[in-house]
């Protein structure tokens, strides 16, 4: 479990129908708690059920399979092999992905990785020789399913053609700059980005984009700024803006997913979705490290 992410608690008990609010809130999770209240009778997902869990300490491990209603706390992560279908990697900080992965993606067990799946071009093309080798490696951000930004993209059409698109988000590039990417790139069908700057500076980040077909795009993502994520979308005859808040819906239907291509025997995302996303974080880091550079993406 990574700090300040709580989708081992919250992913297990979508998915077990089993929650601990008091729990989860006194950890300092109370949204969590909130959200779960809410959404009670939609909990469960057919099929599947969260049956081992592991972490770095055992007193969190303890913690989530009481709140959550799972079986088996385990010693170490790959005592899971041979004992479940697949498992999802619940930790946000991509420094550490290849290494807790690479167990799994060798022994052949279907794996979710949750976001951002890589932040440097090695530890991508790592994923990305893994899943060219047959593999079963899938990872997203959730607002990818967003309700929100399905809204917006059965809407496009009456916009006319686009001129440009803006996003506003918080917190830092390299863990919620994908959160913001993959709403903007999945309700424009997933494009190719062609150029990415970076104009900003650490905490007040802004990224410039270019798509393949000319469109132009700014990301702008602010340590400290309040809200939550919103992107717009201005077409030459109307405008429409996603303003992100459901968690939970993304969420579930994140979860319904990856089951459903674990079910299938094949992830339902495609891969160079993924990567496409991903080399633009990557780009965008890039760029500002080197005084922002303008970045050329193959």
């Amino acid at each position: 479990m990574s700090a300040g992410n709580a989708h081992p608690y919250s992913w297990s008990s979508i998915i077990n129908a089993k929650y601990d609010g008091k729990e989860i809130s006194a950890l300092g999770y109370p949204a969590v708690a909130d959200y779960l209240d809410a959404n009670k009778d939609t909990l469960g997902i057919p099929g599947a059920a969260i049956t081992h869990v592991w972490t770095q300490d055992k007193s969190i491990s303890k913690s989530i399979a009481m709140s959550s209603g799972i079986q088996h706390i385990v010693e170490k992560a790959e005592d899971m092999i041979g004992k479940v279908d697949a498992v999802i990697l619940a930790r946000d900080d991509a420094e550490f992905h290849v290494e807790m992965a690479k167990p799994f993606i060798e022994a052949g067990v279907p794996i979710f990785i949750d976001k951002p799946l890589a932040t440097t071009q090695q530890d991508l093309d790592w994923f990305e020789a893994q899943q060219a080798s047959g593999k079963f490696i899938m990872s997203c951000s959730s607002m990818r399913y967003a309700n929100e930004c399905r809204i917006v993209k059965q809407n496009l059409a009456a916009l006319g053609s686009l001129e440009l698109v803006t996003a506003v988000g918080k917190k830092d590039w390299l863990k919620y700059g994908v959160h913001i990417i993959e709403a903007m790139l999945a309700t424009l069908n997933d494009p190719k980005v062609a150029t990415v700057q970076h104009i900003g500076e650490v905490g007040r980040d802004v990224v410039h984009l270019t798509f393949e077909n000319g469109l132009p795009a700014t990301i702008h993502l602010f340590m400290n700024i309040s809200g939550t994520f919103q992107i717009s979308f201005f077409g030459q005859k109307a405008w429409q803006m996603a303003d992100i808040k459901n968690s939970y819906s993304m969420f579930r239907d994140n979860i319904i997913e990856f089951v459903r291509s674990v079910e299938e025997g094949k992830p339902r995302l495609d891969f160079n979705k993924t990567k496409n996303i991903i080399n633009v974080v990557v780009a965008a880091e890039t760029s500002r490290l080197s005084g922002g550079k303008l970045i050329h993406l193959k």
